[in-house]
C-alpha cells in the first residue's frame, strides 16, 4: 500500500497485478510506505476502512481516494499458479509443481480450497464496505498506460516501471467444463472486471 496525502491517493495493492514493481517506483514518492507485513501491504477494502480511513479522517481530517488493479480472473488465478511453480516453492505445501492448471482451477472451486489453490478473491479484496467505502479508481492490469496515465496525471512524472516478482511463462489452458464452471461459480469477479470503464 502507497500514500500519497498530498495528492489524498491511497493505491492497495491488489495481489498479483504488478503492485510490488509500482511500490518499487513511487516509493520514494510516496508518504506513507506499507510493504510489510503482507496482511498489511495487500490490505483488501475491508483492512483499508477499517484501520487506515479511520486514522485519515479522525486524525487528519481528509477524506482518502484509492486507486486499485484488477487482473482478468483466469489471468489472475494462472499468474498465482505459475508463481507456485517458482523454483524457491520446492517442496513446500503450496507448491503447484505436480499439477495442471486446469486442476489448479478445478481446486479453486472447492467449497474448501486445498492450501495450493487458497489464494483469495480479487472481488473480495476489492469489496465496498456497507459504510459506502469502495475504490474510487479502478484501472485493468491489462491497460497498463490507462493506470500510468492517471497516476502521471495525480503525481506528475512517471518512472518507468521494471517488471518484478514475474512468474515463468507457460502456457496455460483450461478445459472448456472447467472455464464454464469458473466463469460460473465466480460470476462477481468477471462482473466486476467487465465493469471497469
Amino acid at each position: 500500500m502507497l500514500v500519497f496525502f498530498k495528492e489524498r491517493l491511497v493505491l492497495l495493492s491488489v495481489p498479483k497485478t504488478g503492485t510490488t514493481a509500482l511500490q518499487t517506483a513511487l516509493r520514494d514518492r510516496a508518504d506513507i510506505v506499507v510493504a510489510d507485513p503482507p496482511e498489511l501491504k495487500h490490505a483488501p477494502v475491508y483492512r483499508y476502512n477499517r484501520f487506515f480511513r479511520p486514522m485519515f479522517e479522525k486524525v487528519c481530517d481528509v477524506q482518502m481516494e484509492t486507486i486499485a488493479v484488477m487482473r482478468e480472473p483466469v489471468s489472475w488465478l494462472g499468474s498465482w499458479y505459475r508463481y507456485r511453480r517458482r523454483p524457491f516453492m520446492k517442496g513446500k505445501g503450496n507448491a503447484t509443481f505436480d499439477i495442471s492448471f486446469d486442476d489448479f482451477v478445478q481446486a479453486y472451486l472447492r467449497g474448501k480450497r486445498p492450501g495450493f489453490a487458497n489464494v483469495g478473491s480479487q472481488a473480495k479484496f476489492l469489496e465496498p464496505r456497507p459504510n459506502g467505502t469502495s475504490v474510487t479508481h479502478m484501472f485493468r492490469y491489462e491497460e497498463p498506460q490507462r493506470l500510468a496515465e492517471f497516476l502521471t496525471s495525480r503525481l506528475g512524472s512517471m518512472p518507468t516501471l521494471a517488471r518484478e516478482n514475474v512468474s515463468p511463462e507457460m502456457d496455460l489452458e483450461l478445459t472448456r467444463d472447467t472455464d464454464t464452471k469458473y466463469r460460473r461459480k465466480c460470476a462477481e469477479e468477471f462482473a466486476l472486471y467487465n465493469a471497469i470503464p
